[in-house]
């Protein structure tokens, strides 16, 4: 199965935020927080997670503007 560009970052974006996610959940397992805290570790860690990426474009990869 071959995947086409808007596919690729499409699924990027996804693992992208199932590892700022798996991340999160680690850290509040391992630190015992509270979950608001969590939380708040999530809304964090997540906008980090594609800002460490240079290539991760947008979501207008792969959106309905896509080209």
């Amino acid at each position: 199965m071959k995947l086409n560009k808007k596919h690729k970052a499409a699924i990027k974006s996804y693992l992208r935020a199932v590892a700022a996610s798996g991340i999160t959940v680690a850290l509040a397992i391992v630190t015992d927080i509270r979950p608001e805290l969590a939380i708040l570790a999530g809304a964090l860690v997540a906008p980090l997670a594609k800002a460490i990426d240079p290539n991760s474009g947008s979501e207008a990869d792969y959106g309905i503007n896509a080209k």
